[in-house]
């Protein structure tokens, strides 16, 4: 059975729909208040760093926040069961934006230092339940202040509030434990190595429009083997499953000419996996910035151009 996560956006991924392969839940529906968001977190690019070309990486230290750049998220999809054989689907990301450039002055009374930031977090948790036919969704917003929400590594730990991603080790990002609870609704899982990690587009830079510095810094972990607990309606259950992660940040993500992306990723039986996206333009072509990246069962992987219809 093929496992399928896909986000859908109208600049990043700002609204989210989970498929866990065997029912379709019911999706978000679009609101004036996703697109103000995503408008709030574009803006001035000046005084930020760009993704302009390729970087050596840095781990564990890229693990974590690079608040130089505007916007960054750690995103987690993956696909569960329990004992009993019920599937589940689960989305986290923690979103961290900046309001104003690193090198700005920011007022700090006397008494409100512990407040001050330019950096404001944004939660996205949710729970598929096929069996049921619901969708649950939640999200959150906090300040990147007094210990409301932030980002570390190493080791890896990003919150908001008490949704939670958290390393152990000081070198490594696995094992990892990531804990959400909203309205009886949650996840306590433990992620542990699986896959090897994957730089997207051209070694970890993935240009997405024309123009210097339209483009993110993208790497992910496309086969997470994952275990613990889904709460919902008062059970607690005993999954397992494989999981997703994604870690991606820029300051100005897409050209002039594209207005946001629909983003698939699929976990195949066959121990392969497939990551696509399709860029939109504002006349309604797809942009010629579409590309995606297949992964072999050994971890080894090819970027995919739009035209690319090759089977391996």
């Amino acid at each position: 059975m093929k496992r399928l996560l896909i986000s859908i956006s109208p600049l990043s991924v700002f609204a989210l729909v989970l498929w866990t392969g065997c029912g379709a839940p019911q999706a978000p529906v679009d609101s004036d208040e996703s697109l103000e968001l995503a408008a709030a977190m574009g803006g001035d690019t000046l005084g930020y760093a760009r993704a302009t070309g390729p970087r050596p990486f840095d781990f564990p230290a890229d693990y974590g926040a690079h608040p130089e750049f505007k916007t960054e998220w750690w995103y987690f999809t993956g696909n569960l069961e329990s004992n009993e054989g019920r599937r589940f689907g689960y989305e986290l990301t923690l979103f961290r934006s900046a309001m104003a450039p690193p090198d700005s002055t920011w007022d700090t009374d006397a008494g409100m230092d512990a407040w001050a930031t330019n950096q404001l977090y944004m939660g996205h948790f949710s729970l598929a339940d096929p069996e049921t036919g619901t969708f649950h969704a939640f999200e959150r917003f906090a300040r990147g202040a007094a210990g409301l929400a932030g980002a570390e590594s190493p080791p890896f730990r990003i919150w908001l509030e008490d949704w939670t991603m958290t390393g152990t080790s000081e070198e490594a990002l696995f094992p990892l434990h990531l804990d959400a609870m909203e309205d009886g609704v949650g996840i306590d899982l433990m992620l542990t190595e699986g896959k090897p990690i994957v730089l997207q587009g051209d070694r970890g830079w993935d240009p997405k429009g024309e123009g210097s510095g339209n483009a993110s810094y993208y790497y992910s972990f496309t086969r997470i083997q994952t275990a613990g607990s889904v709460i919902i309606n008062g059970d607690t259950l005993s999954v397992a499953g494989t999981s997703w992660k994604d870690h991606e940040w820029s300051t100005s993500a897409l050209g002039d000419d594209e207005m946001g992306w629909d983003w698939f990723a699929l976990q195949l039986d066959n121990g392969r996996e497939i990551m696509f996206y399709q860029l939109r333009r504002k006349d309604g072509t797809q942009s010629p910035f579409t590309g995606g990246t297949f992964v072999r069962e050994d971890g080894s992987y090819r970027h995919l151009p739009p035209t690319d219809r090759s089977e391996e």
